[in-house]
């Protein structure tokens, strides 16, 4: 029942519109896809950095296999018995596994690094202030920053030490 005074006001509906939520579907739908680009575009960047690392691990497996082959051609060199066609295979292996990344390291009088020497031998000298590689038994070898074997070496000491 409904008097004079009283007046009838239509009903409204209210929709209930979360605060995060848009209520427009194209601006829904377009931040999805940009979420999804951006999750596949991350996706993209992680699938080639594992492949590289994984490139990059089994070339250095592969070169640390041929490490005993290139200490093998090293003594040979060293004793004058690299001649002939076994001197021109050994040039071309060398050249292939330089161009490949494969860096040789360890100079005689350089500084002790444990990070990058193994210490087979120790002597003590006052000639050297510091410890110092003063002869380089096997010779360290690293691909691309990665030490594949440290070198190994005598370490002279400073004397009074």
């Amino acid at each position: 029942m409904t008097t004079e005074n009283e007046v009838t006001q239509p009903e409204v509906e209210v929709q209930d519109v979360a605060p995060d939520q848009e209520s427009d579907p194209v601006a829904t739908l377009t931040s999805d896809l940009q979420r999804l680009q951006a999750e596949y575009a991350n996706y993209r960047k992680r699938v080639e950095r594992d492949r590289s690392l994984a490139h990059e691990l089994a070339i250095g497996a592969v070169l640390t296999e041929l490490l005993a082959l290139l200490d093998d051609i090293d003594r040979a060199e060293t004793h004058g018995e690299l001649t002939g066609g076994f001197k021109a295979v050994a040039e071309q292996l060398n050249s292939i596994v330089t161009r490949i990344g494969l860096e040789k390291y360890g100079t005689e009088g350089e500084a002790f690094d444990p990070q990058i020497h193994e210490a087979l031998l120790h002597d003590t000298s006052s000639e050297v202030s510091v410890a110092t590689a003063s002869k380089i038994l096997q010779p360290g070898y690293k691909f691309k920053e990665r030490i594949l074997r440290p070198a190994r070496v005598s370490v002279t000491d400073p004397a009074g030490e």
